[in-house]
């Protein structure tokens, strides 16, 4: 195998990045509502309601999302690094 680096596409996004920055927002946002959830536990007031719950596990499904997103990347490279040492042969 080469120790060179492949260079990305000429659009500067490979496949897969737009997934990452999705699953990072979505991450994001299911963090945020675990700090509001638990928030009550520590200043003594009512809980909120369950739904405010299931938001938070966004924070699963935005790491699910990102890693799918990595897998794609790779998958794209391992692609991109068969046609290139195809074509070296």
């Amino acid at each position: 195998m080469r120790s060179e680096t492949l260079s990305a596409p000429a659009g500067g996004t490979a496949p897969g990045d737009g997934l990452v920055r999705a699953g990072a927002i979505v991450f994001i946002i299911g963090a945020v509502a675990t700090l509001v959830t638990v928030a009550p536990l520590f200043l003594g007031t009512d809980p909120f309601p369950p739904v405010a719950y299931a938001v938070c596990m966004l924070m699963g499904v935005g790491f699910l999302i990102a890693g799918a997103g990595v897998l794609r990347s790779i998958a794209a490279q391992r692609r991109q690094a068969r046609t290139v040492s195809a074509q070296g042969r």
